[in-house]
């Protein structure tokens, strides 16, 4: 019963207060700084993330960048290989095939 009591008026504050934080962080005096920060970080991470990438460069290292590329190549061989896999499959089925005829 007490549970049931407290449970009903926490229902409530949460509703009440879900409510007024909803309409505050609507509002354009929470939007406009909120933006402009994260705009301003997003640009910090951009220079940091370009720094980094120089600094593991001039070490001679692979950079994300270049470590993508190099995947997608791989990714690449990959299903050149796969295709190359199954048509010599078909080959030899065919040649198999052909010499039961």
């Amino acid at each position: 019963m007490i549970w049931e009591t407290w449970k009903k008026g926490f229902d409530a504050w949460e509703n009440a207060t879900a409510k007024y934080v909803e309409h505050w962080l609507k509002s354009p005096l929470v939007l406009g700084p909120s933006g402009m920060m994260l705009g301003s970080a997003m640009k910090a991470k951009a220079a940091y993330d370009k720094a980094a990438s120089q600094w593991v460069g001039a070490m001679g290292l692979a950079t994300k960048r270049d470590q993508e590329r190099a995947l997608h190549t791989l990714n690449q061989l990959e299903s050149r290989l796969i295709d190359l896999e199954e048509r010599l499959l078909e080959a030899q089925e065919a040649q198999k095939k052909n010499i039961a005829s």
